[in-house]
Formats: structure tokens, sequence, C-alpha cells
């Protein structure tokens, strides 16, 4: 069975009335302004994914922008028509309080920095959407959570594939009982790295792989079967002795165990590109999504008993993965609702990889 845009509009439509694709309301910008952003910030997923998907947003536009090099935060401000003066450093970040236009902030630091601006702008009343992973200690999280909740402000953690089309009808056909009882998930993700990266200092990064690109695969497994994983057990490895894995793991595998007898198998890499996928096998057929994660060309397949195999690449294309992310979080803003991947969601992933590297024999988070 192929999916057209407009079977996928269709899908869209109904999802959003079910509570399962929140989008902010496409008459925002015309009932006041659009939410104001400051991208704290400008690497990789920050210039090349966040702010092109602001663009195209409906409810939002970047009004500020932090970074540590002013040459290239002018040549963004340019771009996106943001006013020198509204150019911030690290040192002076905490002056963002003072700028009204700005309603939230888009945090795109290394993991270890998460937790210190996203307290900073909450103090500076300002909210956050925040980089997955949250932080790199239960502490962090912990205090991140409550900064924001004393100064009243929200906490969204960038979760997009929870708001993607595809994720979503593999969750919907799993719920209605398509491929009968879930028995099995099966997920890897990773990467081959390259010598150099933040990634792979311990202060910055926390850990591995795990928190980097197996998070997916442990947030997925959590999302797909609805509940909350018992028993954990883990392993990590360094298979290559060549000089990138001395603070940090190659390799992680580990298993849950779910309540309901589900039993997931997951393993993350910096030594092999993995292509980001996961299986769930059900009693009476199969759902997979390869690539699962990606930022586009999300792509599932399905086997169901007695049915047409059904084929769904994704319709959004580009950037829009970011853009809806961004629009949901301004949705929430506005009608002062929690956002689905909210701080607690952060903190319970947190908390699992915790006990993944200590079923490992490591001391982290």
């Amino acid at each position: 069975m192929d999916w057209t845009r407009r079977e996928f509009g269709k899908l869209a439509g109904a999802a959003a009335a079910a509570s399962m694709l929140p989008r902010a309301q496409a008459e925002d910008s015309r009932e006041g302004r659009k939410i104001g952003w400051c991208i704290v910030a400008l690497g990789r997923i920050s210039m090349g994914h966040f702010m092109p998907g602001m663009k195209e947003s409906r409810a939002g536009r970047i009004v500020a922008l932090v970074s540590g090099h002013r040459e290239k935060a002018e040549r963004q401000a340019v771009m996106y028509g943001v006013p020198d003066r509204a150019i911030y450093d690290y040192e002076n970040y905490d002056r963002i309080a003072d700028n009204k236009e700005i309603d939230a902030v888009y945090i795109a630091l290394p993991n270890g920095m998460h937790a210190e601006y996203t307290i900073r702008a909450a103090k500076a009343g300002k909210h956050v959407l925040c980089e997955k992973p949250m932080a790199t200690s239960v502490a962090d999280s912990q205090a991140m959570i409550g900064a924001c909740r004393a100064a009243g402000k929200k906490l969204m953690i960038a979760y997009r594939c929870q708001y993607e089309p595809v994720n979503l009808k593999a969750i919907s056909l799993i719920r209605s009982g398509a491929i009968g009882q879930v028995q099995a998930i099966e997920s890897a993700n990773g990467f081959n790295i390259g010598k150099g990266e933040w990634r792979l200092n311990l202060k910055m990064s926390g850990g591995g792989p795990l928190l980097d690109v197996g998070i997916y695969s442990l947030n997925a497994s959590r999302y797909l079967t609805g509940e909350e994983p018992g028993e954990i057990r883990a392993n990590t490895s360094v298979v290559d002795h060549d000089g990138r894995f001395t603070e940090v793991e190659e390799n992680v595998g580990w298993t849950m165990k779910f309540p309901s007898g589900i039993l997931s198998s997951c393993n993350t890499s910096y030594g092999a590109d993995m292509n980001g996928f996961y299986r769930v096998h059900g009693s009476k057929g199969m759902i997979e999504l390869s690539p699962a994660f990606g930022y586009e060309g999300i792509h599932m397949r399905a086997h169901i008993w007695g049915q047409p195999p059904i084929d769904m690449p994704s319709p959004q294309h580009g950037y829009e993965q970011f853009t809806v992310q961004a629009d949901y979080f301004a949705d929430c803003i506005r009608n002062n609702k929690e956002p689905k991947s909210d701080g607690e969601e952060g903190l319970r992933d947190t908390k699992y990889m915790q006990q993944i590297y200590k079923s490992a024999g490591l001391t982290r988070l």
C-alpha cells in the first residue's frame, strides 16, 4: 500500500485531533506577533537545520543570536534580519533578559553546557527548547526542571521524532493492535565519528554514542511500547584502538524488558554507520522504519497478516521536522500547555541511560 501526500494530510489531521500530532495553530501569526527565538550556539544543527526551518515557521521568527564567534554571528544575523544589538556572546548571555523580543531560546550547545544555559535562560525569563540529551547528569536535569518551574517558563526537550508523522503512524498501528501483541523491538543508530570531535571529550559530551545517537533507540522503545522499561542489561566496548576513544566508549549494546514482557535490543556506535532503524515484531506482523530517526527520508514498511504491505515514505522534506517542532512549542507557549516532550521526559531518559552505564560497569550521568 503506497501512501500519497493527500493521504498523509488526512493522517496528520486525524492525529492532530487525537492529540498525537500537535501543531501550532495556523492563525498564530495573525492573532499576534510571532514567538521570538534566540538561537544559542551557531553549529551544524542550528545553522544547518533549525534556523532554515524557522524560515518556514508560521508561529515564530529568529530575533537574537548567541555565539562566541562574532563574525559568524554577524553573517547569520544578516540572513535572518537580526539586529546587531541582539547578538550576544556567552559572557553577556544574561542580558537576553532585557530583550523583550525574545520569548524562547533554542539551545544547541554541547551536552555538557545544556544545564547552565537552560538555567540562565529561565532566570532571564525565557522559555527553553533544549536539544537532547537533556543534560550530562540526573542532578543537572533536575536542576533544569526546577529552574524553569521556579521561573514559570516552559521547558521542552527536542525529541523531534515524537512529532514526525511516520513515527506517529507506527505508534498508531501498534496501539490499534494491527500487528497484534508486540513481542520484541530491535533498534540501532550510529556513525563513524571523526577525530577531534567534541563528542569524544567526556566533559563536553557526558558519554559516548549512547547520549548522542543511542538515545533515539531508547526513546523510540519507550514511545512505541507506551511503557517504561524495568530490567536493563548492557555492555560497552572499544574495537578501534586508534586514539579516538580514550575518554568515551565506542559501542554500547543494551536490552530492556518492559512490564508487558516486550523485549527491546538496542545498539549504538561511533565506529559504524547504522542507518538509524527500528523493527517492531508483533504476533500478527512487523513494522520497520529505516531510516527512522533522520532529519528527512524517514521510511516505514509494514507487513501485517492478511493485508497488503504498507510502504510509507515521510511527506516531510528539508527542514520541516524542525519547523513542526518549533511551531508546536510556540503553541504550547501561547496556550499555556505542557509540551509532550517536557523536562520530565528528558529526565526519564537520563535516568535510563545512567542505568545502562551502571549495568555496563561505568559511573556516568
